[in-house]
């Protein structure tokens, strides 16, 4: 299988991760009259497929035991199991997330949820697997954190969230961080455990957890969703082609920056490519100044948070590569 060799490819495949992460809900912006609750089943097969695709090819590259087929038959159950869980605890979170979003605005769930995944996320792998430099990978951390915080602040100054935060909306992203932050112990667990599973196997089976986990969370979510009126599978099946191709093209772009993580992971460990990879908000930001347009006309205390976001966002991503080189 394919591997990163030197620190400056494996930050460039978290750095693909962290772009894909934060890009994954463009399509869903050009769908029509779709439901989130509808474009999420194809949302969740397209990361199945891609997941394959990768293992079929870089992960099966020159063949032997640390090939895709050879690494997955020749790991324990209980690695297996803690893939397929993890994939299955992020899923949920990932969904919790998005209805925070509807339910606080960006300005709200950006910087709760994702602030406290990733600092619980990072302090549980790097207690599994303590690769790197304790102190750079903090700083890091805490650099992260504070561009996160500038994000949702600037989201805020713009005047545009759903009225006011709620109580419940605010539960909601509170408990979507708290169990997003515990997925990467799983896959930490499961690439470091003997027999461990390499970056290829745990993709697969991390989004087969995700897919197989919609039965249960998805399927809630349509009976009785936290936002809107229940929706039924009718209107998937009724979708237009087109709307299912945007759904299967954004799995695909997020189950590659999975993928792209836990490759970059197998070197540098999880610890520091989760560090990386959850700073996807930025990305999400990226987006919205300059194709999507939400910042036309903001206020200068909107564009100096979008500054300041960036900017500690880059010296995070030195910080945390810095972790690596410094242990």
């Amino acid at each position: 299988m394919y591997t990163p060799q030197t620190l400056g490819t494996a930050l460039v495949l978290m750095v693909l991760s962290t772009i894909c992460w934060g890009s994954w809900a463009n399509p869903y912006k050009s769908t029509r009259g779709y439901r989130f609750e509808l474009f999420y089943w194809d949302f969740a097969i397209g990361t199945v497929l891609i997941a394959h695709v990768m293992a079929l090819t870089l992960g099966s590259r020159y063949g032997g035991p640390t090939s895709f087929h050879a690494n997955l038959h020749g790991s324990s159950y209980t690695n297996v199991a803690l893939a397929v869980a993890g994939g299955a605890i992020c899923n949920g979170a990932n969904l919790l997330v998005v209805a925070g979003i509807e339910m606080a605005g960006l300005s709200v769930a950006f910087p709760v949820s994702i602030g406290i995944a990733l600092v619980e996320g990072v302090i549980l792998s790097y207690a599994l697997q303590a690769r790197g430099s304790a102190r750079f990978l903090a700083a890091g951390v805490a650099c992260a954190v504070v561009a996160v915080i500038f994000d949702g602040k600037a989201y805020a100054s713009l005047g545009r969230t759903r009225g006011g935060t709620s109580r419940k909306g605010l539960i909601v992203c509170v408990v979507a961080g708290l169990i997003m932050g515990t997925f990467a112990p799983f896959v930490t667990r499961a690439m470091t455990s003997p027999p461990a599973l390499g970056p290829y196997s745990v993709g697969v089976l991390f989004t087969l957890g995700a897919f197989l986990s919609c039965f249960i969370f998805n399927v809630m979510l349509m009976r009785k969703p936290l936002v809107g009126t229940p929706v039924g599978w009718g209107g998937y099946f009724s979708a237009s082609a087109r709307n299912h191709f945007l759904g299967l093209l954004s799995g695909c772009i997020w189950g590659l920056g999975t993928v792209l993580n836990f490759i970059a992971a197998h070197l540098t460990g999880v610890a520091i490519s989760y560090a990386i990879g959850q700073a996807s908000p930025m990305v999400a930001s990226f987006w919205g100044v300059f194709v999507f347009k939400e910042f036309a006309g903001a206020s200068r205390t909107a564009k100096l948070y979008l500054a300041l976001m960036f900017g500690f966002y880059i010296v995070a991503l030195v910080l945390v590569a810095h972790a690596y080189s410094a242990s």
